[in-house]
């Protein structure tokens, strides 16, 4: 990619940064006026406890992060006269990158999709901190909304020319209308992993900030540059957030952050045609996903013995005696790992 457009994509992760950060200085102090606080709950870690109060929506800051940089990155190169390199050769200009129809849906049905799951999130964390319901939305409630959201997203990319995408080492494979309830599937469990994750200070904020410069890079390599926008806008976002919610945490992300994270990163994933990638960016939000659906299913087998200390499984560290400091570490070198994995894919297979 050319300078001009290097400093643009630049530019576009610093904003969501600058957004992020400095909003923090303001919304906390307003979350924390209108009583905005997290309610723990009593089956978690009992030293947890002490962070009843910390406000929650925080996640507010990097969406509007992410929002206000797509918007400017998407105005920039819309208005520059030069072309887009690849590989050192000019190819195409911004508006011909989504000249399209089945472009334009990639592009801005994928913000539409994380935006809409930003709003289930949000509608969740209302219903907990204002009609002080701490378990929000009820689970048919939340998966109905989740299936409506994922299914229309889904239709979309079909109707308009998806239907296939890449897998390593076997090519572009024609998954014809399967690829509806495939869609629907990894959007569903790819935003519950990423909320299931979220459950100590930074661990979902700094594993999503890996795997969306994972992302960024990706975009470049398979050709598909319109996504290094929204990629690189949801890596600035969480940065700045992240100023806030490293450990100890003066403000969480809520589900209106973790969801809205999951429906970026998979939006993202279907965005280059490659949602199999998705398993190694993903293995951490997998592992956790699997470690409730374990635990859940031996208790009830064993009648009430369980597989772990506690899930998802960074409480069953937790338990172990881990800091949370280590635990976010170690779990962000992991993702680290998954998401070189998912290079070296995208490189050699």
């Amino acid at each position: 990619m050319n300078m001009t457009n290097t400093v643009i994509l630049s530019g576009c992760g610093i904003l969501s940064f600058l957004i992020a950060w400095l909003l923090g200085k303001w919304l906390i102090p307003w979350l924390h006026k209108l009583k905005f606080g997290q309610t723990i709950l009593e089956d978690g870690p009992t030293w947890h406890q002490k962070k009843q109060g910390t406000p929650t929506m925080g996640g507010i800051l990097f969406i509007l992060g992410f929002v206000l940089s797509v918007l400017a990155a998407v105005v920039a190169l819309y208005t520059i006269k030069t072309p887009l390199l690849y590989d050192g050769i000019p190819c195409v200009t911004m508006p011909a990158l989504l000249a399209t129809p089945y472009e334009k849906v990639r592009f801005w049905g994928g913000i539409g999709l994380a935006l809409g799951c930003g709003l289930i999130g949000f509608t969740d964390d209302y219903i907990k901190v204002v009609k002080k319901r701490n378990l929000g939305l009820t689970a048919t409630q939340k998966l109905l909304m989740q299936l409506t959201l994922s299914t229309a997203y889904a239709v979309l990319l079909y109707v308009f020319g998806g239907g296939k995408f890449y897998i390593p080492f076997i090519g572009q494979v024609d998954w014809g209308i399967w690829y509806i309830p495939f869609t629907v599937f990894v959007i569903v469990a790819m935003t519950n992993a990423t909320n299931l994750t979220d459950g100590v200070d930074g661990l979902c904020g700094l594993t999503g900030f890996v795997a969306a410069l994972a992302l960024l890079i990706l975009s470049g390599l398979s050709g598909h540059l319109s996504m290094g926008v929204p990629a690189v806008a949801l890596a600035g976002g969480l940065a700045g957030f992240l100023m806030w919610n490293l450990h100890p945490a003066q403000v969480f992300m809520g589900d209106t952050g973790s969801l809205f994270i999951g429906g970026v990163l998979t939006a993202l994933a279907f965005g280059i045609e490659q949602p199999f990638l998705l398993v190694p960016i993903g293995i951490l939000y997998i592992a956790e996903n699997l470690s409730v659906i374990l635990q859940v299913s031996y208790f009830k087998i064993t009648h009430g013995k369980r597989l772990f200390k506690m899930s998802p499984l960074h409480h069953h560290f937790e338990m172990c005696g881990w800091s949370e400091n280590r635990i976010v570490a170690v779990f962000t070198l992991v993702t680290f790992i998954g998401c070189a994995g998912a290079v070296a894919l995208q490189v050699f297979g």
